[in-house]
């Protein structure tokens, strides 16, 4: 046992001066991770604001300029105001408008009699852009509508007040009502995923062709030694990448952290180490930078991205597909994460979570060591 602790230590001690030494290396685990969650932190959002609607007035009552005086007050609409029906047509067709509120000509008769209508036509192209879109306007006029049938019925028309039910509103777990704070986690998947598995892949993958493990098969060393000195360096940057994360998270986008910072630190070691057994397993069998380095994407980031539930509800996506995304790792640590920092220490989830990642790291690291042979092929 001392004899293997002392290999162990020497090789580690090689590993880390070669990754110090390897500008590239150091580039993709710490400067990475800083230039993706400034890049999709700022640049990625699921928000819509300022969107451009084109307010028709075919009727100059107050009450129809009382109807839609609330698209201006919304940060989230951008009202362009038009007298004619052809021009907002125009407009829309040319997507210089995302929709279209009409308030016709008879709109103040009607209201005084109980039964007006106001038409609200949005762009279908994006299907979610155009339902938020027809969400913040209905939302907005609905409210305007109800103060003006209030002045209607105190002008002698309809009787004021009918039908008026106060809605109280609370959003839970993002009170902020942004986005950010549901997608930087995510990013923080992302980010992990990418270092552990991209760079330990190319690092092993390129020192099979090198002939530098060659070199090392002919000493006293053994594979699970090698392993474990390939994994110990790569997974100290994976987790200084994550303080990064995890200090734009709470600084820079002001991501609120209610759950357990020692949790998530745990669950992220549980994924790194499954990331990092999975780049071993991918040089291992492939031998080879170039072919590598494709397959840490395609079979690690691209999953992670579109089936792990960082852009799409998985309760949304065909039952094929949401069998496949919850065969990815990412999914359950993108669950984790999100618990953590939005609604607390639910601990039913994190235990299930972290032991179906601690499952995926031992069958991975398995594998690797399965795969990685002392022998010269």
């Amino acid at each position: 046992m001392k004899a293997a602790l002392r290999r162990l230590l020497a090789l580690t001690r090689k590993e880390t001066r070669q990754l110090v030494r390897d500008p590239s290396s150091i580039a993709i685990g710490i400067l990475l991770p800083i230039i993706l969650i400034l890049i999709f932190g700022y640049g990625l959002s699921l928000d819509v604001k300022n969107a451009p609607l084109a307010v028709v007035l075919e009727d100059a009552s107050p009450a129809a300029a009382q109807a839609v005086a609330g698209l201006q007050l919304t940060p989230y609409l951008s009202p362009v105001m038009l007298t004619s029906m052809r021009e907002a047509e125009a407009l829309m067709r040319q997507r210089r408008v995302d929709g279209i509120v009409r308030v016709p000509g008879d709109y103040a008769r009607r209201l005084a009699a109980g039964d007006a209508s106001i038409q609200v036509i949005v762009h279908g192209a994006d299907a979610a852009k155009a339902s938020i879109v027809l969400r913040y306007a209905t939302g907005a006029l609905m409210q305007d509508a109800q103060r003006s049938a209030d002045l209607a019925g105190g002008a002698g028309g309809a009787p004021a007040g009918i039908g008026a039910v106060a809605i109280e509103q609370r959003l839970w777990f993002n009170s902020a009502n942004t986005s950010t704070w549901y997608l930087v986690p995510g990013l923080i998947v992302l980010i992990m995923t990418l270092v552990g598995a991209f760079l330990t892949a190319m690092v092993m993958a390129r020192e099979w062709e090198r002939g530098t493990l060659e070199a090392l098969f002919v000493t006293p060393v053994r594979t699970a030694e090698i392993l474990l000195a390939k994994i110990i360096p790569y997974f100290g940057i994976g987790m200084a990448g994550l303080l990064l994360c995890l200090v734009a998270a709470r600084f820079l986008f002001d991501v609120p952290m209610h759950g357990s910072l020692a949790a998530i630190v745990v669950s992220a070691m549980f994924y790194l180490l499954v990331a990092v057994g999975f780049g071993l397993v991918i040089s291992s069998v492939t031998r080879n930078q170039f072919l590598a380095s494709q397959l840490a994407l395609i079979l690690s980031f691209l999953p992670s991205l579109m089936l792990s539930g960082f852009l799409f509800d998985l309760r949304n996506v065909p039952i094929p597909i949401n069998i496949v995304g919850h065969a990815v790792p990412a999914t359950y640590f993108m669950e984790l994460l999100r618990t953590l920092f939005l609604a607390g220490n639910v601990w039913s989830l994190i235990v299930r979570d972290c032991l179906v990642l601690l499952v995926y790291a031992v069958a991975l690291l398995g594998v690797a060591r399965f795969v990685t042979r002392k022998r010269l092929d």
